[in-house]
């Protein structure tokens, strides 16, 4: 039986990760495709026409593809609830069927009676008994499973859907693992996929590359695991080996950002592997540098060390690291807001995500809270809104204001460039030829004399840390005006969160 499928990504709300304000100096509409809707799209039968629609690229849904369908195809994150009832709703006032999975609708779907077909759990198990379901004209509502995907017979995402698209988007995206063996008391990535570490073979990486690369994308491509470094022999191995050979032989029209744990610094050989392979951002979950917070919330890979060293030797190593952080633990002392702030400023990280501490369903930290009766709601799953779904030890006021201070600070022009400075001095990237520079990034750097150098309330930190950066490091100049474009984009998002003009 051949089927319509029209698959739609609702928009995603202004945050610290949606880049809106450093996009605009590029001319793009998103961070990257959402992946996880191009994998679905792949595993449907090819014989069903299909269509996508990415609303957090700005694109509109329109009337006429909703009435083209037999099937609509929704996936969503826990910060996008809002907008996909909106965009059910609409659906459905239509006469129109939806499908729903992703990370929303598995963790809770409940919120979600009107959806027609949920799949709870990974696509990859259950779309198949899905389809079959409809092609007998008895699809079930509710397909659920614990099982998890078989990484290594996973399709390659279709991302041909959005070759015409290209141009809306600042990176691409690809997953070579899933699954995370660590257990941490606050991420719900083990309830979403598991804690068993899969990954996909070499051939399978080698053809996602193949296929982003005859859409003729050149630049930034995000692997998307949450700690890629999770089988690091095979990593050295096999998996970098082969994608360093890839990359030498297209003449390197990449560069890899991914996500790692800490002890990524305890091995030299894998840092310069990746290094070589075209990564050269990384980004990691620090936390906290109070030691008896990182006991509470069982962060085992970051106990013990001297966190701001092992950042320095990454760095050193050609990988700049980004880094999420956490305030409101049950441990954290009173000067844990200057602790934080001092801590980010002498680690040189320029792309510092501090939140509240949240506690998500499925999580250990839900449970405990819980039954404590320290659980006050539903989180928003805003990593900037200044929200909490706990009742913190602190004092709820105590930890708006702190966190609110220590945002003031770190992304304050005096701050963010005195810390940018100490990156592009530690930074020492590997030197192969890059892709070319393209004429969106000459535009970056016109949009960044103009809006930063000459209008931004920074304007003299920006002026000092181009002559110092042309004087001292000129091959870091492209990324050091990019990082003051991110600068202004943290500052932006946090003023309008805060309704505060003096961030």
């Amino acid at each position: 039986m051949k089927m319509k499928i029209l698959l739609i990504y609702p928009k995603t709300p202004d945050t610290f990760w949606s880049f809106k304000y450093a996009l605009k100096f590029i001319s793009k509409k998103a961070s990257h495709p959402p992946l996880g809707l191009l994998t679905v799209a792949a595993i449907l039968p090819e014989t069903w026409e299909k269509r996508f629609v990415d609303m957090s690229a700005g694109e509109k849904l329109k009337n006429e593809d909703i009435l083209w369908s037999d099937y609509i195809f929704v996936s969503a994150m826990i910060i996008q609830e809002k907008a996909v009832k909106d965009l059910i709703l609409r659906c459905k006032s239509m006469g129109k069927k939806v499908v729903a999975g992703g990370p929303l609708f598995t963790l809770e779907p409940e919120k979600f009676p009107e959806v027609d077909h949920l799949l709870i759990g990974e696509a990859e198990v259950m779309l198949p008994e899905f389809v079959e379901d409809v092609n007998k004209g008895i699809p079930r509502r509710v397909y659920q499973s614990s099982k998890r995907a078989n990484m290594q017979e996973a399709v390659t995402p279709s991302f041909h859907l959005i070759k015409n698209k290209l141009r809306k988007y600042a990176t691409m995206s690809l997953q070579f693992s899933r699954g995370c063996p660590h257990n941490c008391d606050f991420c719900n990535i083990r309830a979403l996929l598991g804690s068993q570490y899969r990954v996909k073979t070499v051939p399978q990486v080698i053809k996602e590359l193949d296929a982003i690369y005859y859409l003729g994308w050149r630049g930034g491509v995000f692997f998307v695991d949450d700690n890629f470094i999770g089988n690091r022999g095979l990593l050295k191995e096999t998996v970098l080996p082969a994608i360093e050979a890839w990359m030498i032989k297209k003449k390197y029209p990449f560069t890899f950002i991914t996500q790692v744990s800490i002890n990524l610094s305890e091995d030299q050989e894998l840092m310069d592997a990746m290094a070589r392979s075209g990564f050269d951002t990384v980004f990691i979950g620090i936390e906290t540098p109070v030691e008896s917070s990182l006991q509470e919330c069982n962060k085992i890979k970051n106990q013990n060390k001297d966190l701001i060293s092992e950042v320095w030797k990454i760095q050193a190593s050609g990988l700049e690291v980004q880094a999420g952080f956490i305030v409101g633990f049950d441990n954290d002392p009173r000067d844990i807001f200057t602790r934080m702030t001092e801590f980010i400023q002498k680690s040189g990280i320029i792309t510092a995500m501090v939140g509240v501490l949240n506690a998500p369903k499925g999580t250990a930290l839900y449970e405990r809270l819980a039954s404590a009766g320290r659980i006050t709601g539903e989180m928003t799953g805003d990593n900037t809104d200044i929200s909490t779904n706990i009742v913190p030890l602190m004092g709820i006021d105590s930890l708006k204001k702190g966190y609110m201070n220590i945002l003031k600070d770190i992304y304050s022009p005096a701050l963010f460039y005195e810390r940018l400075k100490k990156f592009l001095e530690n930074y020492k990237p590997y030197l192969v030829k890059r892709h070319s520079l393209r004429p969106t990034r000459i535009l970056a750097g016109l949009r960044s004399v103009y809006r930063l150098g000459i209008f931004g309330q920074e304007r003299f930190q920006y002026w000092r840390m181009i002559f110092w950066c042309l004087t001292t490091r000129p091959n870091l100049f492209p990324l050091a005006v990019t990082s003051a474009i991110y600068g202004y984009h943290f500052r932006r998002t946090f003023a309008e969160h805060f309704r505060n003009p003096d961030l």
